[in-house]
């Protein structure tokens, strides 16, 4: 039972947020302090199931024990020494990773934004020095309700007029097409001085928009015929999310590496961040083959904390969890229960229209307009009852749990979903 010194002290940490942070986020009004597997608990004490995971990044749990020892004994040891030098750990993290994904070379960054900034920098480069595109003259195929990050390059192809509006002048070079249309990516490749293709196989920000089966698979073929690059963004549906390593391994059932299967779409360029780092520390990569990589010489793109001696071990670790702990396999099982049950709640209310998604990144339609407060006022609810979620693009609740949930937290989960939307009342 909260006292009414943590009430305040809940209020008075909001406060601080809002009286000296920018304001360019619109939190749930909860103050946590401690995570722990699938739990958070704010600073009054109260604990919640986590139904966001940051975003996919802390896919293998709060505070992992294995990834925060992995980060802690290196942090003791060296943490940056800038690229200038050489480091004991980020030889070791690049042949990891690359024999992981089956790429010849990657490029180490720290966040999800600056990874596909190296992406569309090295698309471009390839199309000047490979394919012979006049300088100045490349093009990039976006897709429309895309999220790819916040930067000026970003937003200016963005369809999110909240992520565009007054942020311009606008970068140029980018074609931007209906998503999960093969008829407008066709008509796109035509165009002259095409470079790329870039495409998220889930769009996680626009309401988790899965695409049809054979969209990804399809555009892959469309862009080899035409020698565009294919570049995909997996930064949110990637390492384990959606049921297979990264979600363009489509309905993959191995046991091992994903990428070693027939069904494995290779994209010339992978985008990976969020779990990379096991939500422990920023940790993004870009991983290409030696035709695309090695077009970057020195001094033509770098960072200085990318490729650093933490990130290197605490990602090397992170994904070292994924297949240890099986949480492909999890995430695949659980997911289709989730649809499963949550399907059956939708039969028994008129509150939610439909359940989407693939693995355990998964989303609720709410009946009612993108305008309306529903959906927040259903994640309040939600919170009181002892999970977190959010709304994204007004009416729709994003469902992504940790991918170590078990089947019992699951079942608990779903039963505070059905009990709060069965009594939420507008």
């Amino acid at each position: 039972m909260s006292t009414i010194g943590e009430v305040s002290k809940t209020k008075r940490l909001i406060e601080l947020e809002n009286q000296h942070g920018a304001h360019n986020y619109h939190p749930l009004p909860v103050v946590l302090h401690r995570g722990e597997g699938v739990y958070l608990w704010d600073v009054d004490g109260k604990k919640y199931y986590d139904f966001l995971s940051a975003y996919s990044a802390v896919n293998q749990g709060h505070c992992h024990p294995k990834i925060t020892k992995a980060l802690v004994h290196q942090a003791e040891q060296l943490a940056l020494t800038s690229r200038a030098f050489y480091n004991s750990a980020l030889g070791e993290y690049e042949h990891y990773i690359t024999s992981y994904f089956g790429y010849d070379k990657v490029l180490p960054m720290n966040t999800g934004a600056e990874a596909v900034e190296t992406a569309i920098k090295l698309c471009r480069k390839w199309a000047y020095e490979v394919k012979g595109i006049a300088e100045n003259q490349a093009k990039i195929i976006v897709c429309e309700g895309n999220f790819h990050g916040r930067t000026t390059t970003i937003v200016s192809f963005s369809s999110d007029e909240g992520s565009a509006k007054n942020f311009g002048p606008h970068t140029p070079g980018f074609i931007s097409i209906p998503y999960n249309n093969l008829d407008a990516l066709r008509n796109a490749l035509n165009q002259p001085d095409v470079a790329g293709f870039l495409v998220e196989p889930i769009q996680g920000e626009a309401g988790v928009l899965t695409p049809e089966e054979d969209y990804i698979r399809k555009a892959h073929a469309l862009c080899l015929s035409k020698g565009v690059l294919f570049i995909v963004d997996e930064i949110q549906t990637g390492i384990a999310r959606t049921g297979s390593l990264l979600a363009v391994c489509g309905n993959c059932t191995c046991e091992n590496k994903c990428e070693r299967q027939v069904s494995y779409i290779k994209p010339d360029i992978l985008i990976l961040g969020k779990a990379l780092s096991g939500g422990i520390y920023p940790v993004s990569a870009v991983l290409a083959d030696n035709e695309v990589m090695m077009v970057i010489k020195p001094g033509q793109h770098g960072s200085t904390y990318g490729g650093n001696p933490i990130a290197a071990k605490v990602a090397t670790t992170a994904l070292e969890v994924v297949y240890e702990e099986k949480l492909i396999q999890n995430a695949r099982k659980l997911g289709e229960m989730f649809r499963e049950e949550l399907n059956r709640i939708i039969s028994q209310s008129d509150l939610l229209t439909l359940v989407r998604g693939k693995g355990l990144l998964n989303a609720v339609v709410v009946n009612d307009s993108p305008e309306s407060s529903t959906a927040w006022d259903i994640c309040l609810a939600l919170k009181n009852n002892g999970l977190l979620a959010k709304p994204t693009h007004g009416n729709i609740i994003r469902f992504a749990p940790p991918l170590i949930i078990t089947t019992e937290q699951l079942a608990e989960c779903i039963a505070i979903i059905k009990k709060t939307i069965i009594e939420f009342k507008k």
